[in-house]
């Protein structure tokens, strides 16, 4: 297959860390938010061992923020998620899967509370900025809403603990699991969050001035060096092993929200006015019709997954699967699948049509272990 070149142009927004990335050897970009998002230096499964056993600088500037802020952002924030979010304190990020009116996916962002009226909603890969104003135009509500000029940088691995002690003091590993606070870091303010897309534990620097962007990579690098730092990206493979879903690819605004394995994180009968509530509760009495599921399928590594694969259950189609990669921990390839409800219970037994060849898929519960 000949390679595919990513033509940069002024179209696709430039992040704060790119002159670094390219100069670290980049190989390929994908297109996140209408800006690039590094994918591979080397190649995924080098990388996935590399993040696994040290640590790593991910450019994730491409995770926009939109920010809400005012006497009303409270409202407006529990407006467009099933979760509850008053009790989120200051200093606190929590996963809230965002729902319009018909209850479909819209994004399944972190939501940072900087102040009690100011928050931030850091957002996958859609347009949330422009859905959002138009929800709080429409409503009427006392707020701002806008995209700040805000740009994470994550620190990712087992040995983020100690580059951060490093940089800034043996005080961060204090920080506990989805909190932040407000530092400086190479002479610019930034928030320091203990969160990241893996599991391999880390952080996410949210720089806030786009020109300190190359000072903050540099004073990270350096105070990695002594870890083996490398730089890196969301990797495919420690995802699914962890099993983060990707908006977009596992669930998209096609999906109700009760379809994605979002119940940890909604709380449905929350005392804030929500726009998915009554879908949600229409769709709860005539029951659930799909469900997101964790499969597993034994052998060879699978192909790289562009387009989603049929899953049959008993020679039916009962739906599809979106994510794929070969997991070294589990000697097989994990994948996510939209299917029916009745074929998605843990040990069911499933076939899956991969370009043109059946393969026996096994459903897995959330921890691929039963």
């Amino acid at each position: 297959m000949n390679p595919v070149e990513l033509v940069l142009s002024p179209r696709l927004r430039v992040t704060p860390f790119e002159p670094r990335v390219r100069e670290l050897g980049i190989k390929s970009y994908t297109v996140y938010n209408r800006m690039v998002l590094p994918v591979n230096y080397t190649n995924t499964l080098d990388e996935y061992h590399h993040l696994c056993a040290n640590v790593q600088l991910w450019d994730v500037s491409a995770e926009r923020q939109v920010e809400v802020v005012g006497p009303d952002a409270l409202a407006l924030v529990e407006l467009i998620t099933p979760r509850h979010i008053a009790p989120c304190e200051v200093g606190q990020c929590v996963y809230a899967p965002l729902a319009d009116q018909d209850g479909l996916v819209v994004n399944d962002p972190i939501i940072l509370r900087l102040a009690e009226d100011r928050f931030w909603i850091s957002i996958a890969d859609s347009d949330v900025l422009l859905w959002v104003k138009g929800i709080a135009y429409g409503c009427g509500l006392n707020v701002r809403v806008f995209e700040p000029d805000v740009s994470p940088l994550a620190v990712q691995g087992p040995k983020a603990d100690d580059l951060m002690a490093d940089l800034l003091g043996p005080q961060v590993r204090d920080i506990r699991f989805f909190r932040f606070i407000e530092t400086t870091i190479a002479g610019t303010d930034v928030v320091l969050a203990r969160s990241g897309w893996s599991g391999q534990g880390g952080y996410e620097i949210y720089l806030q001035n786009s020109a300190d962007g190359l000072a903050l990579w540099d004073a990270v690098w350096d105070a990695g060096g002594k870890y083996n730092i490398h730089a890196g990206s969301p990797n495919l493979i420690e995802r699914l092993e962890t099993g983060l879903k990707s908006y977009g690819s596992d669930m998209t605004h096609d999906d109700h929200v009760l379809e994605c394995g979002f119940e940890r994180y909604m709380h449905l009968d929350k005392p804030a006015p929500y726009m998915a509530k009554e879908s949600i509760e229409a769709l709860q009495a005539q029951g659930v019709k799909r469900r997101l599921c964790h499969l597993m399928v034994a052998g060879n590594p699978l192909p790289g997954l562009r387009e989603r694969w049929p899953v049959l259950n008993n020679g039916t189609l009962a739906g599809y699967a979106s994510s794929c990669a070969f997991s070294p921990k589990y000697d097989a390839n994990l994948l996510f699948a939209m299917v029916s409800v009745d074929s998605a219970t843990p040990g069911t037994r499933l076939e899956m049509v991969v370009s043109g060849n059946h393969c026996e898929a096994i459903v897995k519960d959330d921890r691929w272990k039963s």
